[in-house]
């Protein structure tokens, strides 16, 4: 089972020749309004993944107002359970993002009922030792310090993607199981620990893992990813594609990779489950609607290579 606990979003998408420079104004001919937020875009991934044995639950909050239905919908059409998503007093989220023709993206996000999320929506019963808990940082993190701890002590295993990047309490991190975060929140993670950052994602990787105990995974875009855990260390490539909007694909890799551990499989599998489905989900604008089933995972995984065993 696989409880996710953070954001949902409403995002309006434009789509651009170029971003626009500070002070300038890009004309374009449309936006889409779609559903977001990296809680609700790693449910729906986890749920769209995992298929008919999906066993996903979406916690936290939205508005009330019109846009609440938007932001839950296709979460709710994918397999997300989400019955435990309150209403609360502030509008729904809102995230703007600029996509160019590279695929690049500039993003603001109004937090709105986001910032009402709290622990205590996620009840006991839903935590134990056959759970994933999947948590982000949109929503207050001194909610997400306190589900880790309930999340721990129950025996859960917890997933936390430290983006936006954000300083985690040591005594936070020594209750991860699995610290998923890209080089820039790496180095943050790292510099608010005292640790070393000049030397590169590997090494930040293992820095982290060391000194918590924990599996830290950096992805790198079109690089790939990076695991070091305990008992040894991966590197995966990325699956080649022309992206056409990199927007939601670091939550599709979270939302795959805890996928890929709640079936059973080893950590480097993992990664290589994850980093198909996260280069899938560039080829169609938007988050949620672009991503995919595990059967077009699987359909595409042969073309990535094992991930490599680091020293």
């Amino acid at each position: 089972m696989i409880v996710v606990f953070g954001s949902m979003n409403v995002d309006l998408l434009v789509t651009v020749d170029k971003l626009p420079r500070p002070g300038e104004t890009v004309l374009t001919p449309d936006y889409v309004l779609v559903p977001g937020g990296k809680g609700g875009n790693q449910a729906c991934a986890a749920a769209r993944a995992a298929g008919e044995a999906a066993q996903v639950h979406m916690i936290g909050r939205v508005g009330p107002d019109d846009w609440g239905p938007i932001a839950t919908g296709m979460m709710e059409a994918a397999g997300v359970d989400v019955r435990r998503i309150a209403k609360g007093t502030k509008p729904t989220a809102c995230a703007l993002i600029w996509i160019d023709k590279a695929g690049e993206n500039a993003i603001v996000v109004a937090s709105g009922a986001n910032l009402e999320a709290t622990a205590d929506q996620v009840p006991d019963a839903l935590l134990g030792p056959g759970t994933r808990v999947v948590l982000q940082a949109e929503v207050p993190v001194e909610q997400n310090w306190a589900l880790i701890e309930r999340a721990h002590g129950a025996g859960a295993q917890v997933i936390l993607n430290v983006a936006p990047a954000c300083p985690v309490p040591p005594a936070t991190l020594g209750k991860v199981g699995v610290l998923v975060v890209n080089e820039i929140e790496a180095a943050m993670v790292a510099e608010s620990e005292g640790l070393p950052t000049g030397g590169g994602p590997e090494a930040l990787a293992r820095e982290l893992s060391g000194q918590h105990g924990l599996t830290c995974v950096v992805t790198l875009g079109g690089d790939g990813a990076i695991a070091v855990a305990p008992d040894g260390a991966w590197r995966v490539a990325a699956l080649p594609v022309t992206p056409v909007d990199t927007t939601g694909a670091g939550d599709a890799f979270t939302g795959c990779l805890a996928v890929a551990l709640d079936r059973g499989e080893g950590m480097a599998e993992a990664l290589r489950w994850a980093s198909v489905g996260a280069a899938l989900a560039c080829l169609t604008v938007g988050c949620q609607s672009a991503y995919v089933t595990g059967d077009e995972i699987s359909a595409r995984l042969a073309e990535l290579p094992p991930a490599a065993a680091l020293a």
